[in-house]
């Protein structure tokens, strides 16, 4: 065994995973930095900051929320978690971004229709108390480290495909928009020396925004809209039925879902995610998160994905502290960043989303069938996609349970191989 596999082992059977040490200077992140680094970070936050937002408005809006309260919502997801997000990438050198759980928003929606506001933010509350709770035991890591590789990609594969199915659909409904992102994409990407000037998803940023101007398409409402967030600090409201209907669902989608994701796409990349301080910080921020009306933290998994789509591994995380920062920015004018975001036409946010996303689609297509568990990986590809939700709980989480029980039945061998392999 190397002194690397022992160090790594070391931190793997410590409760708390350790930072990397030493903490990156000023000057060493100055020399870390670059525009291709800068420019994930930026696509990172453009991705949260768009389809995620909408998400949260359709949720706010139908469950009738004020505009004060969704504002506040925004401001936590964006400016608290961007705090998280930077502490956390300046801490173990790696990309780690923190933003809020979309299933868990998804599963806000119904329960509007009968539980009041001051409820919803007492599960909220409840969720992180619970999910820190986890991460102190230790029970996360030991739980997401017995999951096959092969089967938490498949899971992955499965989420992450309707972003190039996105961009197809784009590309054929509006080639004026993706057409020439699509194209300046893959002569950046081919032309090795021009794309090391202009990382290629920056120039499809450009040249789409360029089409969206000269397609007359741009339509933001500024005038009628506040530009600085003012969060409200929200009391939370104890009931019985949101516990029961809320806090557990929240938790799943945080840890195994969302965290899954997250952590199944940092190590595809390369970074050993600390997966029990991930879960404490998670737990912790959400509680901070709940009193300004927030939905649960979460690592997340595209916005990591598209943080380490390009560049040495090393320096992933000055994307993630970019991102971060951003994050800061916009929570502090998220009324004003929404809507100039949600004023841009579908294609141009699917098309770049899309384009960021292939890269790591293909691993994860490479990670799930190339060695063993393919059938169970096939298995929680399949039901993933499908887009079933059982009990107010995602298809991620369904396909991961059908996943590892067809293994269980089927690949028996498969698990003993591995086991061996860790030993």
């Amino acid at each position: 065994m190397t002194i690397d596999q022992t160090e790594r082992t070391d931190g793997e059977n410590r409760l708390f995973e350790p930072p990397a040490r030493p903490f990156p200077t000023l000057r060493h992140m100055a020399r870390d930095f670059g525009a291709r680094y800068f420019a994930n970070g930026l696509v990172g936050l453009i991705f949260a900051a768009t389809g995620p937002v909408a998400v949260i408005l359709a949720v706010g809006s139908q469950g009738g929320l004020a505009q004060a309260q969704l504002a506040s919502w925004i401001f936590g997801v964006f400016f608290i978690n961007g705090i998280l997000t930077v502490l956390a990438c300046w801490f173990y050198q790696q990309p780690l971004s923190f933003f809020w759980t979309i299933p868990g928003t998804v599963l806000v929606g119904p329960a509007l229709d009968h539980l009041s506001w001051p409820e919803v933010v007492g599960a909220f509350l409840a969720t992180g108390v619970l999910i820190l709770l986890l991460g102190l035991s230790g029970w996360v890591r030991r739980v997401m480290s017995a999951i096959p590789m092969p089967i938490v990609m498949g899971m992955v594969a499965g989420v992450f495909l309707s972003f190039g199915l996105d961009l197809v659909h784009a590309l054929v409904g509006d080639i004026a928009i993706a057409g020439p992102m699509v194209l300046l994409f893959l002569l950046l990407s081919w032309h090795s020396s021009l794309g090391r000037r202009i990382p290629p998803i920056i120039g499809a940023l450009l040249i789409g925004g360029v089409a969206v101007a000269m397609s007359g398409r741009f339509a933001p409402e500024t005038t009628t809209v506040q530009w600085i967030a003012s969060p409200m600090v929200q009391t939370p409201q104890w009931s019985w039925q949101a516990m029961l209907e809320l806090v557990i669902p929240l938790a799943i989608t945080v840890l195994v879902v969302q965290n899954g994701q997250g952590t199944a796409v940092l190590r595809s990349a390369g970074h050993p995610a600390p997966v029990n301080m991930v879960a404490i910080a998670c737990g912790a921020w959400s509680v901070l998160t709940s009193f300004v009306g927030s939905v649960s933290t979460c690592l997340t998994g595209p916005t990591n994905a598209l943080l380490t789509a390009s560049g040495e591994r090393s320096r992933h995380y000055i994307a993630g502290i970019s991102c971060g920062l951003l994050a800061i920015v916009f929570g502090l004018f998220a009324p004003l960043f929404t809507d100039l975001m949600l004023a841009t036409p579908g294609a141009f946010i699917a098309t770049l989303g899309g384009l960021a996303m292939l890269r790591v689609l293909q691993s994860s297509f490479v990670t799930a069938f190339s060695t063993r568990f393919t059938f169970g990986a096939l298995i929680t590809f399949v039901v993933t996609v499908a887009d079933v939700e059982i009990m107010n709980i995602g298809s991620a989480f369904w396909g991961l349970i059908a996943g590892i029980a067809v293994s269980w039945l089927l690949e028996r061998s498969d698990f003993a191989a591995s086991e061996e392999a860790r030993s």
